[in-house]
């Protein structure tokens, strides 16, 4: 599934900010939404690739899609 073009509930940009900075802007997000809705994250460090892979399975929130697109990664977890 693209995502770009899912149907998210929330999105937070968090370019230009390295680790751990989206993964604790996430964690937030996630904690303000309800279980299932789903959270798109833009980011440009290389490293939130595998940062929310590692996020996805210590906290159990499921990693739905991650894409690269030019200079940014696109992240979507679901709120378990």
């Amino acid at each position: 599934m693209d995502a770009l073009t899912m149907d998210v509930q929330r999105e937070i940009d968090t370019r230009g900010l390295n680790c751990p900075l989206p993964i604790l802007k996430a964690k937030k997000a996630l904690a303000e939404m309800l279980s299932g809705d789903l959270l798109r994250i833009v980011a440009t460090d290389p490293g939130s690739m595998r940062d929310f892979q590692a996020f996805a399975r210590q906290t159990g929130n499921e990693l739905v899609a991650q894409q690269s697109q030019a200079d940014e990664f696109i992240h979507v977890l679901r709120r378990r």
